[in-house]
């Protein structure tokens, strides 16, 4: 039976005869259900409508972008580190140039997620490299595709290789989390966001949200407690989850400006 793929966010579903009656992910106040109503795929569908391409955006740091895009377009990000290498957030296409471009550099030693609209095809990912997937606990309500590879954390920090740490920040999700990289940047550090903390077009700012497409803000003070403890973080480079959404220098500084301007104007202390 096949496993079938939402078409709306790309999440990956456990297998059944014919499509799940709903997407609990794209139901949910955070996402939504497209007005002509909801869609299905299937991986061997994908396949042949569709190819990953790949980017360099540091030494180290490449990024995986379904093309045509699919689902919501994220990217997905590859760690390279002595140690082994890490897949950053997913994609929900999987074939087999991707398979032979990731083996040969290396394969997965891992691969972690930021929250749950980017688990898509985690769990193909994980079994063609043989490699566990980290989540944080409090989102394991949204898993649609259980399995054994999947290694729940929980807490405020995990480490997974030497160099790699993952903080859970919450706020778009209670286990939102970024993934700090300490060799990132040319050595000075570097945070991967997701969209936990969402590089804005301009790239000198962020921004935080419950809900990016139906709008829907954070409180104040919980954008306080982000920025808080992204101040704790040594980091000179933030790569966020889209295509060109990344800030290269100085983004500590840009995160702690972001989010003193987004509680000003929520907090309705600053007029036009």
């Amino acid at each position: 039976m096949p496993h079938f793929i939402c078409t709306t966010c790309a999440t990956q579903f456990a297998e059944t005869a014919a499509p799940p009656a709903q997407c609990p992910i794209c139901e949910d106040e955070r996402q939504y259900v497209p007005a002509r109503g909801q869609g299905w795929t299937t991986l061997a569908a994908l396949q042949r409508s569709h190819a990953n391409s790949w980017r360099q955006l540091e030494p180290g740091l490449l990024a995986i972008r379904s093309t045509p895009a699919l689902g919501i377009d994220q990217r997905a990000l590859l760690v390279r580190t002595p140690a082994g290498n890490i897949l950053w957030d997913c994609v929900g296409l999987l074939d087999d140039a991707t398979v032979a471009l990731v083996n040969g550099l290396g394969g997965l030693a891992g691969i972690a997620i930021s929250h749950p609209h980017y688990y898509s095809a985690m769990v193909e990912w994980a079994h063609a490299f043989q490699a566990p997937v980290w989540l944080h606990a409090a989102d394991r309500d949204h898993v649609m595709r259980p399995d054994p590879a999947l290694r729940f954390w929980d807490g405020d920090e995990q480490p997974v290789l030497p160099g790699i740490v993952l903080h859970r920040l919450g706020g778009h999700f209670s286990g939102g989390t970024v993934l700090h990289w300490a060799d990132g940047a040319a050595g000075q550090g570097a945070l991967l966001s997701g969209d936990i903390i969402q590089v804005l077009p301009d790239r000198r700012h962020v921004g935080f949200m419950r809900s990016y497409p139906c709008l829907i803000p954070l409180p104040p003070a919980e954008v306080r407690r982000i920025a808080a403890r992204c101040a704790a973080l040594r980091f000179a480079a933030i790569y966020g989850a889209f295509h060109e959404r990344e800030i290269v220098t100085a983004a500590g500084e840009a995160v702690a400006r972001s989010a003193e301007r987004y509680c000003a104007w929520v907090a309705g202390m600053v007029r036009p």
